[in-house]
């Protein structure tokens, strides 16, 4: 009997050393990714990720409303969550067809505002949201596996230099099949 139960504290010590191993290696993997950065440009109503000097995908956004207008600075990535949750006023509506959030946030350091699908896609391309930036739910799930937590975002106000180049330029958008 002594014998048995030395070799399961050997095999649970052995299963606890693989399963660090494990974990440090893919936290390595992860943390030697390139940190992406996204840039918004609020008056064109369009999300940029960035790698590095080089668009890698454009999409369409809704941003702020007049009387609720997206903040504009510089922000991070604090929290990635598939099917969200929307609570608002006491209100909590669930994952699914009828949630504001639609399939993905991005939650922003700026307390209360994200990046998000809807359940209104005709909003895409105006002014209409709280503040958030609100995207189609297959491009929010497409941006959602190509940012991570601790991607800087930038939501610019006006156009700048930057922007014109990102905005401008033969970057592909969402809208094409080719990437």
């Amino acid at each position: 009997m002594r014998g048995i139960e030395d070799r399961i504290k050997k095999l649970a010590t052995l299963t606890g050393v693989v399963l660090m191993a494990t974990a440090e290696a893919l936290a390595q993997d992860w943390v030697g990714r390139p940190s992406r950065k996204v840039v918004i440009s609020i008056p064109d109503r369009k999300l940029a990720v960035i790698d590095g000097d080089r668009v890698v995908r454009i999409f369409d956004t809704a941003v702020g409303a007049a009387h609720s207008p997206s903040p504009t600075g510089t922000y991070k990535i604090i929290s990635s969550v598939e099917d969200p949750t929307w609570y608002h006023n006491g209100r909590t509506v669930p994952p699914g067809p009828h949630n504001p959030l639609g399939t993905r946030w991005l939650g922003l350091s700026a307390k209360g505002y994200g990046i998000h699908g809807t359940n209104v896609p005709s909003s895409i391309g105006r002014s209409a949201s709280h503040g958030c930036i609100r995207m189609r739910n297959r491009d929010v799930e497409q941006l959602f596996h190509m940012v991570a937590v601790g991607d800087r975002v930038e939501l610019l106000g006006e156009r700048t230099p930057e922007s014109a180049r990102i905005f401008a330029g033969p970057a592909q958008t969402a809208g094409d099949n080719n990437n």
